[in-house]
């Protein structure tokens, strides 16, 4: 199982020592901003397939995306 921790800056490097010295946790590593951004996006995407196939809302077509650009 995989958990994100949001952990404040000043409080980081504790935090990442805590961890690590778990015995069950397999790996602890930092997200850069670029990673975190990613992550927020595909969650987000994930989260919008999810409700159009609960018929909740309606995606755009690929042609409609490719009309965008």
């Amino acid at each position: 199982m995989k958990i994100l921790i949001d952990i404040a800056d000043n409080d980081a490097v504790f935090g990442m020592k805590v961890l690590k010295s778990l015995s069950f946790v397999k790996k602890a590593k930092p997200m850069n901003d670029s990673a975190v951004e990613l992550w927020n996006d595909l969650k987000d995407a994930a989260e919008q397939v999810r409700l159009h196939k609960q018929g909740k809302i309606e995606l755009k077509t690929a042609q409609e995306l490719l009309n965008e650009l």
